[in-house]
């Protein structure tokens, strides 16, 4: 790989233009690999919610883990699980209780084999030490400058 600077200049440049360049490259290849078989992020965001919880989750909890992820918000996380209700991937009960259709199993399952394929993708000569240690001053930076940032 043929990197933008050499090491002693690598070193002076923004992290603030580098975390964006990488989460707008992630966040485009991902979302157009997810509309490709027909859905948008925030939806697998809320099949996995549902699909992988050891207990039911609420709407509102749901909502709740995901309102902060990218800035999605509480409406627009909302709207997504009645899309994938509208689809036929989701049921809620009276009490705002989610559960998982067949169809939603088997999409969910499709998805789950798509995002493994772009996990691969992404870590494609990157070892876990290396991620690790990306994550880790990634991290560091954010604390630094007194943002707080979360992941399940």
């Amino acid at each position: 790989m043929e990197y933008s600077h050499d090491d002693a200049e690598l070193v002076e440049q923004p992290i603030g233009y580098w975390s964006w360049a990488a989460y707008e490259a992630v966040v485009t290849r991902t979302r157009g690999a997810l509309a490709e078989i027909g859905t948008t992020q925030p939806q697998w965001w809320v099949l996995g919610q549902v699909a992988l919880a050891e207990k039911a989750k609420s709407r509102t909890e749901v909502i709740e883990t995901l309102q902060g992820y990218l800035t999605v918000g509480a409406e627009a996380v909302s709207e997504e699980i009645d899309t994938a209700i509208a689809r036929g991937w989701l049921t809620q009960d009276t009490e705002g209780v989610l559960g998982l259709t067949p169809h939603g199993r088997t999409f969910f399952d499709r998805a789950a084999a798509l995002q493994g394929e772009l996990w691969t993708e992404r870590h494609e000569g990157i070892s876990d030490e290396e991620y690790r240690t990306t994550l880790k001053v990634l991290q560091r930076f954010i604390h630094n400058v007194g943002g707080r940032a979360w992941h399940h």
